[in-house]
């Protein structure tokens, strides 16, 4: 890995949350270093309470750190307002979550537009531009249609244009396939792989090990730090990273 460069997309350093529960208060991330290039495609592991979902929280600026530093795209996180966090969690990260986050009433169209509306985008580009992202997930056919209306695996889909139509510079993905039956998780697992390899950066939370295993490099967090951190080939494991 470099070292801060100009390709450096997330930048971490010591950073911490702790939460305070009662007058007791529990480590989830202890004194995490981590980078990641653009365009990279990595996987977080870690069995339940490894500090897994709260890391990613943090780097979604879903949650903000106890201490240390947080990086993104040359912006420290730790110093925004709330207005600017809203505006990086809308413009420079797309979300995909294990239970598809879609709002039941709205179409799909209508959901994968929502980011562009809030945005402020004008009607004539949000159209043009949830067109193509339907498009780039396969489901152009599908705009009309309500969640209730389509697979879960379709949802999924619905879920990932959405993430991508604001063209983040990020794409967070939290158990994507989580709720999906086998087939259907290769299938969106195929459809990330292709994002990758279009450039965009993808970071999965994951237990699985075969989801994992689509990534190039996989980080295994145990206690709130980072307990490995290896290059992958996707389909084998590889070398720990220097």
């Amino acid at each position: 890995m470099t070292s801060g460069g100009h390709d450096t997309l997330i930048a971490i350093r010591d950073l911490r949350k702790t939460y305070v529960v009662g007058t007791v208060e529990v480590p989830a991330v202890r004194g995490v270093d981590l980078e990641v290039q653009r365009g990279e495609y990595v996987s977080i592991m870690g069995p339940s309470g490894s500090g897994k979902s709260t890391l990613m929280n943090l780097v979604g600026c879903l949650d903000t750190a106890t201490s240390g530093s947080y990086t993104l795209a040359g912006v420290e996180v730790s110093t925004l307002t709330d207005d600017a966090l809203a505006r990086i969690r809308n413009q420079e990260i797309g979300f995909v979550f294990q239970t598809f986050n879609l709002l039941p009433r709205a179409t799909a169209f209508q959901n994968v537009e929502l980011p562009l509306v809030y945005a402020g985008v004008p009607a004539a580009q949000r159209r043009l531009r949830t067109g193509a992202a339907l498009q780039a997930v396969g489901l152009s056919d599908r705009a009309t249609h309500k969640p209730n209306e389509l697979s879960g695996g379709q949802r999924q889909r619905v879920a990932i244009a959405r993430a991508l139509v604001n063209n983040p510079s990020l794409l967070l993905a939290d158990e994507p396939t989580g709720n999906l039956d086998s087939v259907t998780s290769l299938e969106i697992m195929g459809l990330l792989d292709q994002l990758h390899a279009a450039g965009n950066t993808i970071i999965i939370v994951t237990h699985e090990p075969d989801i994992a295993a689509h990534t190039h490099r996989i980080i295994r967090l145990h206690d709130g730090m980072i307990a490995s951190d290896q290059v992958n080939e996707p389909g084998r494991p590889g070398a720990r990273l220097a």
